[in-house]
């Protein structure tokens, strides 16, 4: 499991966690949106600019 803490929000992804690969998205406790990484795709819930430049830069990075 991999999380990672950015803008007010929690990113998380599980290590053999079902296809495709994704991250859960997570702010004040509570599920905000869940993120296919390749390509990026919502997959549940809504996803605003913030968090959208958010996982491009950790994707950027490497750590997702």
């Amino acid at each position: 499991m991999g999380r990672i803490k950015r803008g007010g929000y929690i990113f998380e992804t599980w290590e053999g966690d079902h296809n495709p690969p994704h991250v859960h998205v997570y702010k004040d406790n509570q599920p905000v949106v869940k993120i296919q990484l390749n390509p990026i795709k919502v997959l549940s819930g809504e996803v605003n600019i913030k968090v959208f430049y958010i996982i491009r830069e950790l994707i950027e990075e490497g750590k997702l």
